[in-house]
């Protein structure tokens, strides 16, 4: 049994926790947490599983890692922190643990990465024989394994696109929807995360990645920007009001260009209630989905839903994405100590977790 720490207990730190508990090869040893108020809780309840799981909840992070994982699922936010996320997996690789985790997301295509992450990481693995991997769901397989597995159904590709169509009113993070995205903010307002070039900067590498898998050359990696307002006001069940003539709904496109087109796109689809923009492609039914649309000969689309903790769209899309991440980690672990990225890590069958509990 590897052992194995959870840090953090938010939307995909819940799931980590049931994930690891679930998997036949993993035992959860230790779980982390920020706030003062889950210390000491059992790591079963934070997850909402309904029993206990005899692991209690420390902020000690010292002593966890002294006790020598064999890995740990970094699950605190690095969107809004990525410096402190950064120095937080690089102590985790330096104590001899994997490391899995969607926080960073200059690493998703780790070869590519800008010096500033990539090193540091480096520099760990050099002193404690650790391992990284980073993905997730979009980033993540959404557009890396999953076009690239479709794409060989093709006899000919002309162009693939990767769609996330989402209500962002069931992500149950307001900070990074209200000001990362900027719904409910006037038209005025630049969110960070549709700044020019950070688009590029988060979803940039995954187009990289299916390039590469491709082997095609990219000529460039373009941007495309489409914001709406709210023509009413709505209010969610999760994060309050959001009124009229705030925006309330986002296009935009990664572009690979190949021989002048894009040929390889990732498409965002984002709103805070189907009412906006309705003329925008939306998901088949519910809250959102993962598209693969692979146009060619013959034409493929396929669409993945995911759901969790009450039909949730959003949670069933972050336990994809630590299925993903918990599943690596026995692979990992007999693999050479490094960095690795998507195309290095296989996604394989749950092998021990049919009909589990």
């Amino acid at each position: 049994m590897i052992s194995t720490v959870v840090w953090g207990t938010g939307n995909v730190g819940r799931a980590a926790i049931r994930a690891v508990e679930a998997h036949p090869k993993l035992e959860l040893v230790a779980v982390l947490v920020h706030d003062p108020a889950k210390v000491g809780r059992d790591a079963g309840d934070l997850a909402g599983l309904g029993h206990g799981l005899g692991v209690v909840a420390s902020d000690d992070i010292g002593a966890v890692l002294a006790s020598g994982p064999g890995a740990v699922v970094y699950a605190a936010t690095g969107d809004i922190r990525p410096d402190e996320a950064l120095d937080d997996i690089g102590r985790a690789v330096r104590a001899g643990a994997v490391v899995v985790t969607p926080a960073l997301y200059p690493l998703y295509d780790q070869r590519n990465a800008p010096p500033e992450f990539r090193d540091p990481v480096l520099a760990a693995v050099a002193d404690g024989g650790g391992s990284l991997f980073v993905s997730g769901v979009d980033p993540g397989w959404g557009n890396d394994v999953l076009p690239l597995l479709v794409s060989g159904l093709g006899s000919t590709v002309d162009a693939i696109r990767c769609q996330e169509i989402f209500d962002y009113s069931t992500y149950e993070q307001e900070e990074s929807v209200r000001y990362l995205v900027g719904m409910g903010q006037p038209m005025d307002y630049e969110p960070l995360m549709l700044a020019p070039s950070i688009p590029t900067m988060v979803w940039g590498g995954q187009i990289r990645l299916m390039a590469r898998a491709l082997d095609v050359e990219l000529d460039d990696i373009r941007e495309t920007l489409e914001r709406r307002p709210l023509k009413d006001t709505v209010h969610t069940r999760t994060m309050g009001t959001f009124e009229a003539g705030t925006q309330g709904a986002v296009r935009f496109e990664v572009q690979g260009i190949v021989g002048g087109e894009p040929r390889i796109v990732i498409e965002h689809i984002t709103r805070i209630h189907a009412s906006c923009a309705p003329d925008w492609p939306s998901p088949p039914d519910g809250d959102g989905a993962h598209r693969v649309i692979v146009e060619g000969r013959p034409r493929i689309e396929v669409t993945v839903t995911a759901t969790d903790e009450g039909e949730n769209r959003s949670a069933g899309g972050n336990a994809t994405a630590v299925g993903r991440l918990v599943g690596a980690i026995d692979w990992l672990v007999d693999a050479e100590p490094g960095l690795y990225d998507a195309l290095d890590v296989p996604l394989r069958p749950a092998a021990g977790r049919l009909g589990r509990k």
